[in-house]
């Protein structure tokens, strides 16, 4: 009998889990039932997408969100870098939102980051752009970045996993940072500015520019000087061979800790069942909790195993690796 060829793609299970630690509870069931079992822990172009796409390989000291150094990782591989700017840039250095200070938070550690990148020989730099402390439009980056004559023959992709645009980057962001509304109006005044200088500048646009207002408009900012922007989930299974590996499965299990109605829109779990429908594969879902509302409009063909309610809240948040192992391995044992 042919051994069952199973392919763990999971994203991140925020607060309690990582994508590699799902994927290796994936893998152990799979290992239960003698499956073949490939792993490609996925991101969306939000925290997580370094450690996706083969994690660090270097340090260095930068400028974080409140001004005070920072040490953040990132990676250079054959010419291309990778950098995370929640690493350099992120809310959680701030201290949450509750530490953060929304106004004056700084981008500046990401650009010195890609600054680092482009010294070291990078001729592609990707920056994955969520879980930011900012609200600057990008310009503390700017300031950062080295001239555009030497940044000449790099490429800069931008994995946005928004899609909100640059002049709603406060409103729809600022508040989860720490924002008063006073401080969102203050904030949207500064984005329009900033969009202004941008077009004056640098002759782009950066309104009409679909995800330019992810990480508080740094992708915006950063697409002024040249960068592509690009749906995250997309970035990363395109460097991950992701397409190829899912028509080389029997089945494939992703997964995420709340399955709600954005997941279907340019999150991973909706990518991953995109492009599973597309290969003819099967496509499981393990979700640490579910919307009702959001499963019933599910994409035709996905499955979807709610630990919560498989496992009650208790233990779907203790031990969530284990419920994906206890799970996955049920349907498994179902396929064969």
């Amino acid at each position: 009998m042919t051994a069952l060829r199973l392919l763990a793609a999971p994203d991140k299970f925020r607060g309690t889990a990582s994508a590699h630690q799902i994927a290796a509870a994936v893998a152990a069931a799979g290992a239960a039932v003698s499956a073949e079992c490939d792993s490609a822990p996925m991101a969306d172009g939000g925290e997580g997408t370094l450690e996706a796409l083969g994690g660090a390989n270097r340090r260095s000291a930068v400028t974080g969100p409140a001004g005070d150094p920072v040490t953040a990782p990132w990676r250079l591989s054959r010419g291309v870098a990778v950098v995370e700017m929640a690493l350099a840039s992120g809310l959680a250095l701030a201290g949450g939102a509750a530490r953060n200070d929304p106004v004056n938070a700084t981008t500046a550690g990401t650009g010195e980051l890609i600054a680092a990148a482009v010294a070291a020989g990078a001729r592609r730099v990707l920056v994955a752009v969520g879980g930011s402390a900012t609200t600057d439009g990008g310009l503390g980056a700017l300031e950062a970045l080295p001239s555009p004559a030497r940044m000449t023959g790099v490429e800069m992709v931008v994995a946005c996993d928004v899609r909100t645009e640059f002049l709603d980057a406060a409103t729809v962001f600022g508040p989860q940072k720490g924002a008063t509304p006073p401080q969102v109006e203050l904030l949207t005044r500064r984005l329009k500015r900033l969009a202004q200088i941008y077009e004056r500048d640098f002759g782009v646009d950066v309104t009409e520019l679909s995800g330019a207002g992810a990480a508080g408009g740094l992708a915006g900012g950063l697409a002024a000087r040249g960068a592509a922007l690009l749906d995250g989930f997309t970035v990363v299974a395109d460097e991950t061979g992701l397409p190829e590996r899912i028509e080389d499965a029997d089945v494939v299990v992703t997964g995420e800790g709340r399955y709600d109605a954005t997941s279907a829109q340019g999150k991973v779990v909706g990518g991953v069942a995109a492009l599973a429908a597309a290969a003819g594969v099967r496509a499981v879902a393990v979700v640490g909790s579910a919307d009702p509302g959001a499963v019933a409009a599910a994409p035709e063909g996905l499955e979807i195993i709610d630990l919560t309610a498989r496992f009650g809240p208790s233990r779907a948040m203790d031990d969530p690796c284990g419920c994906v192992t206890e799970a996955v391995e049920s349907l498994l044992r179902l396929q064969r």
